[in-house]
């Protein structure tokens, strides 16, 4: 008979999991998922956890969903997958024009890839090479303090996680970075969009792009900006003729209060990258975004030093083309956005509750994106290892950020759902200061 135990055994005889300490697993149970449905996981031994951080931040509209399920299903009987170079397929060319319809302006040209930290290898090497091909060199990269972009090598040099950056610093491409607003007032945005001028006065002939995370740093403990910043960056790195590059991997696909966090400061960048959400969760999928101009100048007569030099075997897959396609559909036809405006506002209802306990330093929330920072524990003491392990004892996914617990949940969430997912974080967090005596 296969049980968690069993299943659990045979996995870590082979496995080595992401961003985990194997040796966790010695005491702390891995959880094999036998199916999912909805808003909830099932294990082997019959119990279920609400999907709290919607696997990662890809499931969008619940796991097993009929639409998508059905959708793939047709697909899966026609064409499974044929390279995208010199061929293409329906479900990419419809997907690219839909893409380009609610994306912001500027934003004309797909290219498809297979990962989020793939969209941003792409998207930096496709800026360097924008100005290579207009006679510049600009190797140097601008990103935020506090920000997260991926784990590959190009994606890590704009990052600011200081263990990954230390240990493969030899690796890593020319990058500087420049503050994050400090919080989500306008005057901290202001703060640093004085920072970011002086920088670009020094040094902006050197600078290919700038890199944020809108409004969001996901990894960077879900560290939110007022959208200020985005208008002033924009305006900035125009005057000196360096890109902006939107990483809303993350925030994209309604997770901030519209489609796309850029939306909240009606700016077009000139790379978008998407990855995520876009499939519903279901498949692998990215994309960079970008514009007529910066297409333009790899357009041309066989010139092997001007083509973009990039690709992934799996580019554009029809089965995930067809995902994403009809994830976008649910937001047409359900009105997505307006029901998670009204989710957004009993999420914040809730958020209020944790204000009130002593070890919480902050709360935050961007549309269905919420944070519950806490104070008062040194790393040693991983309370959010002790958060996540109470509430899989009671019945919730919860992957808290070093002190940060965060809620992200699937858009399909009912409220009386929201409120067992805040009540378990609640008495979580409670439970910490009852540990120390508080």
């Amino acid at each position: 008979m296969v049980d968690n135990n069993s299943m659990m055994q045979r996995d870590l005889e082979v496995i080595w999991h992401p961003c985990t300490q194997m040796k966790d697993h010695e005491t702390l149970p891995l959880i094999p998922v036998k199916s999912a449905k909805g808003i909830y996981l099932y294990d082997f031994d019959g119990n279920r956890y609400i999907d709290a951080v919607s696997s990662w931040w890809v499931n969008l509209f619940g796991h097993a969903n009929e639409r998508i399920n059905k959708r793939i299903k047709s697909q899966l009987d026609t064409l499974e997958h044929v390279l995208l170079a010199g061929f293409t397929h329906e479900p990419a060319v419809e997907l690219a024009h839909k893409l380009v319809e609610i994306t912001p302006e500027k934003l004309k040209k797909v290219f498809y890839v297979d990962n989020g930290s793939s969209a941003i290898e792409a998207a930096l090497k496709m800026s360097y090479h924008y100005h290579r091909n207009r006679g510049e060199e600009r190797s140097l990269f601008l990103s935020l303090t506090n920000s997260y972009h991926g784990e590959t090598l190009g994606a890590l040099s704009v990052g600011d996680v200081s263990l990954y950056k230390e240990t493969y610093e030899p690796l890593l491409i020319a990058n500087r970075q420049v503050p994050v607003p400090k919080d989500q007032s306008e005057a901290a945005a202001n703060e640093a969009l004085d920072i970011l001028h002086d920088v670009l006065e020094e040094e902006g002939e050197k600078i290919a792009a700038l890199i944020v995370e809108p409004l969001v740093q996901g990894a960077g403990g879900m560290h939110m900006y007022h959208p200020r910043y985005l208008q002033g960056a924009r305006k900035m790195t125009e005057a000196y003729g360096v890109h902006l590059i939107a990483d809303e991997i993350m925030t994209g696909f309604g997770r901030t209060g519209k489609m796309f966090a850029c939306e909240h400061a009606e700016i077009s960048p000139d790379f978008m990258a998407l990855s995520k959400g876009l499939t519903g969760g279901y498949l692998p999928l990215s994309v960079v975004m970008t514009t007529d101009e910066v297409y333009s100048t790899f357009y041309c007569d066989y010139n092997e030093y001007k083509a973009f030099l990039h690709s992934h075997s799996y580019t554009g897959n029809p089965l995930a083309c067809c995902a994403a396609l009809e994830s976008l559909s649910i937001f047409e036809t359900d009105n997505i956005l307006e029901e998670n405006e009204q989710k957004s506002l009993y999420i914040a209802e809730k958020l209020k509750q944790f204000k009130m306990l002593d070890n919480v330093a902050s709360v935050r929330q961007q549309g269905m994106v919420a944070a519950v920072e806490l104070k008062g524990y040194a790393p040693e003491e991983r309370v959010g290892l002790q958060v996540y392990r109470y509430g899989l004892q009671n019945g919730v996914l919860l992957r808290p950020l070093g002190n940060v617990i965060y809620f992200m949940p699937p858009y399909v969430i009912e409220y009386a759902q929201i409120d067992v997912m805040m009540s378990v974080a609640y008495r979580a967090i409670e439970a910490l200061m009852s540990q120390k005596g508080e």
